[in-house]
């Protein structure tokens, strides 16, 4: 067996599994879970582990089978079988994380939720207000709920006990306006207190601060409860708005 030539083979497939990683991990990285949400929705790790299995095996089984002993047609067979199984294994990997990609950033009265595509009830997406019947690609969609009306509550009540929250049916979507922002100025807890509070996580929590460009004194928090990783939304203090996140895991 010719070690040297079958290691070329292995090391020319993980060169070209390499590139492939690279551009899927822009995609999901950088489009579909931006930061950070590549952090509190486990985007990093749930491409970490598609790229760990894609990467190796590949590689691997090249190494395996790769002879040149073998007639020309067998030998392309082989590889031709790897790079499908490969392909169809990505795809499917790739499909998984865009199902789980957060879709929406909801307002949920006191707290904020990223919402997953795969969460949302599609079957309410026409009774969303307009501009808001499709999920986004591009990271969550920043947006507010309405309180249910009275015929609606038991209802809500009843499917927010079983998982249904108001942040995942569309039916209950507002847009981000002014009704949102004296909300989150109203329920929203001074950072400045917390870390006055909390004297040890100041120096992991100030390059969060620092990214707002404002000061801990002008900033409101609200906890965000997520798929892996409950953090905390930053709000400025003066307009109700949403302007950073936080490793706060707040109550």
């Amino acid at each position: 067996m010719n070690w040297s030539i079958r290691l070329r083979a292995a090391g020319i497939h993980l060169i070209s599994c390499l590139i492939v990683a690279a551009l899927a991990a822009c995609v999901v990285l950088f489009v579909w879970y931006p930061w950070p949400y590549r952090i509190v929705s486990g985007g990093e790790s749930l491409l970490f582990l598609l790229m760990a299995v894609d990467i190796v095996m590949g590689p691997l089984i090249t190494l395996a089978i790769f002879n040149i002993k073998k007639p020309r047609t067998e030998l392309r067979r082989d590889l031709a079988i790897i790079v499908v199984l490969q392909l169809a294994a990505l795809t499917y990997g790739l499909h998984t994380v865009y199902l789980a990609r957060p879709a929406v950033l909801a307002l949920e009265v006191d707290r904020f939720r990223v919402v997953s595509a795969v969460d949302v009830a599609e079957e309410e997406l026409t009774k969303a207000p307009a501009g808001m019947q499709d999920l986004s690609l591009t990271g969550p969609r920043l947006i507010g709920t309405r309180d249910a009306k009275a015929e609606e509550k038991f209802d809500a009540i009843m499917l927010g006990a079983a998982g249904h929250d108001l942040g995942t049916r569309p039916s209950f979507w507002i847009h981000w306006d002014d009704f949102s922002r004296q909300r989150t100025l109203k329920y929203g807890k001074p950072l400045a207190d917390w870390l006055a509070q909390h004297p040890g996580d100041v120096e992991r929590v100030q390059p969060a601060i620092e990214r707002t460009g404002k000061p801990a004194t002008e900033l409101l928090f609200l906890p965000m409860l997520s798929r892996r990783t409950d953090w905390s939304v930053l709000v400025d203090k003066s307009t109700g708005d949403p302007v950073g996140f936080a490793p706060i895991d707040a109550p």
